[in-house]
């Protein structure tokens, strides 16, 4: 069981990165260290959509991590 739930947290860790990096596309490099004008910026369509998915990724790999820690 352990080693199932070890599985899961290193497919969801690795998701969890792509849906990052993915968010993270045509910002611009100089936006990344907070050069763009804009503070905000409206979401909508996949934006929205992946945003979503890498808030649920996280919310998994946070209880499966929790549940790996008592299981033995």
């Amino acid at each position: 069981m352990k080693n199932i739930l070890l599985l899961v947290n290193i497919v969801l860790s690795v998701a969890i990165v792509i849906f990052i990096l993915v968010q993270g596309r045509g910002a611009g490099l100089g936006s990344a260290w907070g050069g763009g004008g804009e503070r905000f910026q409206t979401r909508r369509g996949i934006e929205k959509a992946v945003l979503l998915l890498t808030g649920i990724a996280v919310f998994i790999f946070l209880i499966v991590s929790l549940v790996n820690l008592f299981v033995k």
